[in-house]
């Protein structure tokens, strides 16, 4: 099923800016465990990002729907400005003192090595790996939509510039959410597949943010501590980071036959964030 046949929107990658200056190292005041659980994506998702691009720009030959081509370009625009962002952010901490680079590097060889490109492959493993990528992208959706209603993070007082990259891309990903799911069912769609992805992916990602706030947490410049399970929890009752039974919620739909991305998000509180984010209304201004 393409994403045409579900809404009509125009994907456009948007030329972002942070400034970073201010930042304190813990953004949301009060909530270290937190900050680092949600600083996870700036030093995960660059590499992940970048190998989206990669991937998607393989298959750009072989799509024979001209709506879904222009999709996936838009699609590869705007994950390759992901990347660019959540990357200052990581400079950012870096210059902070939170050294980041050894994390970055384990990201690096599961994306370029691991999951990177085969040679004798064949189309067979570059579906494979847009199977694992609509399986990510399923939880990047409800990641997205999360943070656009995360009120708690306002009421805790978060960096501002923090809150906006982090809306922003949110609204990004629940906007082309179907993409990658639509892309997969184009050239294969088994549901075989889908279900095995989905299966490798999930206890990657956990593995992803329990390894990356524990790393995190031991190297805060400002108070080394370690992650638990209790902060965790005490952080999601009060609505700062996604709770269990949210991220737990959201396994089940994938696994239906009959599931489309656009079951999850929600299209138009996106594209209102889009409109008002200081960062995305400087990047369509006219320059």
């Amino acid at each position: 099923m393409n994403s045409a046949d579900h809404e009509q929107i125009v994907l456009h990658a948007r030329d972002v800016k942070f400034d970073w200056a201010a930042l304190p190292v813990h953004w949301i005041p009060g909530e270290p465990q937190a900050t680092h659980s949600i600083n996870v994506l700036h030093i995960a998702l660059p590499e992940g990002e970048r190998w989206f691009v990669e991937v998607f720009k393989q298959a750009v030959p072989l799509i024979r729907d001209e709506r879904l081509k222009e999709d996936v370009l838009g699609f590869i625009g705007q994950e390759a400005m992901h990347a660019e962002a959540h990357d200052g952010a990581a400079e950012h901490l870096e210059a902070a003192g939170l050294r980041v680079r050894p994390y970055v590097a384990q990201m690096e060889w599961l994306f370029r090595r691991l999951l990177g490109d085969r040679p004798g492959a064949g189309e067979e493993w570059l579906v494979e790996r847009l199977a694992l990528i609509a399986a990510i992208e399923h939880y990047t959706a409800f990641l997205g939509q999360w943070v656009l209603d995360a009120k708690a993070l306002d009421a805790a007082g978060s960096d501002p510039t923090m809150l906006d990259l982090l809306r922003w891309h949110g609204a990004e990903e629940v906007e082309h959410r179907s993409v990658a799911y639509d892309l997969f069912c184009h050239l294969d769609g088994r549901y075989s597949r889908r279900v095995r992805s989905m299966a490798v992916v999930t206890p990657v990602l956990a593995w992803v943010f329990v390894r990356g706030t524990k790393f995190l947490m031991r190297n805060d410049p400002t108070r080394p501590g370690r992650a638990s399970w209790r902060a965790y929890l005490k952080a999601a009752k009060k609505g700062v980071v996604p709770a269990p039974r949210e991220l737990l919620r959201e396994i089940r739909p994938y696994f239906r036959r009959s599931h489309h991305p656009t079951e999850t998000g929600n299209t138009d509180q996106a594209v209102a964030y889009l409109a008002s984010s200081p960062a995305a209304r400087a990047a369509d201004a006219p320059k």
